[in-house]
């Protein structure tokens, strides 16, 4: 029997030598070696080719009209919009779940680092500076963490918080829902979403967002996510909230946290995702001493666990893939609009 022919520039393949690549037993893998960035792909067989495994699709995917599968390398996925899969035809699945421990880690240490305002101690200790102060003693025990979004990030970040004694508001379009459709780390998450104390719909945003100490963004970008956050809704925000984002920087519209920032209405803020790549040294986010950066890096490709945990989420499509199965990680062809 013929196994479906699968193209790939991912990293579980590109990491290894010639003759050395993972077998995936249920596809005929091609690995595609020393392309240029943004070339086309070879189209040798490409009325064959039915999977695809890489970062971004090549510009003449047009070429293989018989695709069926893509599977990205990441659990965003921005980078599909400008191809417009939505009416093709084409399931898309993305990593979703590989990012969910290292990036709750981040949400964790993040919400510590702003109760102690780590950022000034640190500055003390450069400068030899011994002051003891309340504002270094802060706690999250018993504070109240909103996660907006909760997939697997969200989800990990709940069970680390609640073990931690906060208390955990989750608002989410879809409520409570199991995660049996998405990959995760075993023991790791909250599979049934039983964690959350409340839930909030989009509906009840002000109350959810009038209700919290830490506010996380757990959510992907999409054209209707796109600034979603304005100033009103971050001024609905108890005085002397947190506000954290390791999802995409334009989630909130960056004159709307600007203002909350400038006048204090915020307590701090501690950002991964930015408004531009890298973020210039004159811009104003650096400038603000209870602002935490950090460069995109709360969960990377550098990872440890990484190409591990990519090449396992790869290998369970391919084998719902060949036996005809519904596949993990499916991208709602709503949100590639």
């Amino acid at each position: 029997m013929t196994r479906p022919l699968c193209l790939t520039t991912a990293l579980p393949f590109m990491e290894t030598a010639p003759g050395e690549e993972p077998r995936v037993d249920e596809l005929e893998v091609r690995v595609l070696r020393d392309l240029p960035a943004g070339a086309p792909w070879p189209e040798d067989d490409a009325d064959q080719v039915q999977a695809m495994f890489c970062m971004t699709p090549p510009p003449n995917l047009a070429t293989f009209k018989n695709l069926r599968w893509l599977q990205i390398e990441s659990a965003g996925f921005a980078q599909l919009f400008p191809f417009k899969l939505a009416d093709k035809g084409i399931t898309i699945t993305n990593a979703r779940g590989i990012f969910d421990c290292p990036i709750a880690e981040w949400n964790i240490a993040m919400m510590i680092n702003l109760a102690r305002d780590l950022r000034t101690l640190i500055r003390h200790q450069d400068a030899g500076i011994w002051e003891r102060s309340a504002q270094f003693t802060g706690e999250i025990r018993g504070r109240t963490v909103g996660i907006w979004g909760y997939g697997g990030i969200g989800r990990e970040t709940a069970r680390l918080a609640k073990a931690m004694g906060m208390r955990v508001h989750a608002l989410t379009r879809s409520g409570v829902k199991s995660r049996a459709d998405s990959t995760c780390i075993p023991g790791s998450g909250d599979p049934d979403g039983s964690l959350p104390d409340a839930y909030f719909t989009e509906a009840q945003k002000e109350t959810f967002l009038r209700g919290l100490d830490f506010l996380i963004l757990a959510l992907p970008l999409t054209k209707k996510t796109e600034g979603l956050l304005g100033e009103a809704d971050l001024r609905m925000l108890p005085k002397g909230a947190f506000v954290l984002n390791p999802a995409r920087g334009t989630l909130i519209q960056e004159q709307a946290l600007l203002a909350v920032l400038r006048d204090g209405h915020l307590g701090g803020a501690a950002i991964d995702t930015h408004y531009q790549y890298p973020l210039p040294a004159e811009h104003p986010l650096w400038s603000f001493p209870h602002v935490i950066l950090t460069p995109h890096i709360s969960g990377t490709s550098f990872s440890p666990n990484y190409s591990k945990g990519l090449l396992d989420i790869f290998r369970q499509n391919a084998r719902r893939f060949a036996a005809g199965e519904l596949l993990l990680n499916v991208i709602p062809t709503s949100d590639l609009q």
